[in-house]
């Protein structure tokens, strides 16, 4: 791995120190926030810019000591010199990851979608497990998780669910879970037992703050109807439910909270979401040839994830990994293990790019 430049690493300490002292003068609320959310994002790779180039500095130092000092001097310096050579591979390898080119949405919150495929009931069931393992990773991961709207199974579960997933960094975790998530195993209503195949789509979209979409009154169509909730009390009996069609694309969101006014909100926010990812996955396209080096491309139609839970595994078909502990992962426990894995792979790919150009 090559080393990064003298010039590189000073660079991002002089636009932190340079953020620092605008921070200090400036009285622009808006250019605060904006400083202040640059600065908290170049503070780690600043600090480990520091402690690599003070490495660099030891090590010329203690090179220097073992060439002039007596004997007993050049000793302490060779010990020094290899303590400071195994610690720089592994500092130089974390400030690479730190540089490498960031997915300007990874910060951003998500909308989750979850829909049964393949498989009836099961698959219904099977997405209401999904559904329980992100509702409990959401909680160790300290974000927000809100139902936006939901479908349920006959036999219970989801036909599909909708939610908004807010906190630190949600994006750039919950990306790698986009694709056909399959299940194997013995439905409750199988007699024979025998293993049943099953499937579940999920979508992440990134939602960003103050998405800049332009939606003109005259493309959008917005109907008004009853609510389909859950049953019981939770019954619309009104017709609050909004449903905003974008006709251009052809786009359809719902909202179906208690208030009309808050509905037409949440359905319009919904559909700048929708929009935002549409033109995102025209970028995407259009960069193909880059994204050949990424683990996928988070499309909704591809395999992803197989959970057998005879074997009580989990095998994520893009990086080969395979874990026997699919019930604390399904439980949400061990989810990072799965997510931690991807990124891991990810960057390891984005660093041997890096080397070959």
């Amino acid at each position: 791995m090559a080393s990064l430049s003298l010039t590189r690493l000073q660079q991002v300490i002089d636009r932190y120190e340079e953020v620092e002292a605008r921070m200090g003068a400036t009285s622009d609320s808006k250019e605060i926030i904006a400083l202040s959310k640059e600065h908290s994002e170049l503070r780690p790779v600043v600090e480990n810019a520091r402690q690599l180039l003070a490495a660099r500095r030891g090590l010329a130092d203690a090179q220097a000591l073992e060439a002039a000092g007596d004997a007993e001097m050049a000793e302490l310096a060779r010990m020094e010199i290899e303590e400071i050579r195994d610690a720089l591979p592994d500092l130089e390898q974390a400030m690479q990851i730190l540089l490498l080119p960031k997915d300007v949405d990874d910060k951003a919150n998500i909308v989750l979608e979850l829909r049964a495929g393949t498989g009836g009931d099961e698959a219904a069931l099977f997405a209401g497990d999904l559904w329980r393992m992100y509702t409990r990773y959401a909680q160790i991961m300290g974000w927000k998780i809100e139902i936006v709207d939901a479908s349920e199974g006959e036999a219970g579960g989801y036909k599909e669910i909708i939610a908004n997933v807010s906190g630190d960094g949600v994006f750039g975790r919950m990306k790698w879970e986009s694709g056909v998530h399959r299940v194997q195993r013995v439905p409750a209503t199988e007699t024979q037992g025998r293993i049943h195949t099953s499937a579940a789509t999920v979508a992440v979209l990134p939602a960003p703050e103050n998405i800049e979409i332009d939606v003109k009154a005259e493309d959008i169509r917005i109907d008004t109807m009853r609510s389909s909730g859950a049953g019981g009390q939770h019954v619309n009996t009104t017709d609050s439910a909004v449903r905003i069609t974008h006709l251009p694309t052809g786009i359809m969101v719902t909202s179906s909270e208690k208030s009309q006014h808050v509905n037409r909100e949440k359905a319009m926010d919904q559909l700048k979401i929708r929009l935002y990812e549409r033109e995102r996955a025209e970028k995407d396209a259009a960069r193909s040839e880059a994204r050949a080096n990424q683990i996928g491309s988070g499309d909704r139609s591809q395999k992803v994830r197989t959970y057998n839970y005879p074997e009580n595994r989990v095998t994520d078909h893009r990086i080969g990994l395979t874990l026997y502990s699919l019930d604390r992962i399904v439980a949400g426990d061990k989810l990072n293990d799965v997510v931690e894995a991807l990124i891991t792979e990810d960057q390891a790919r984005k660093l041997a790019a890096m080397d070959a150009g």
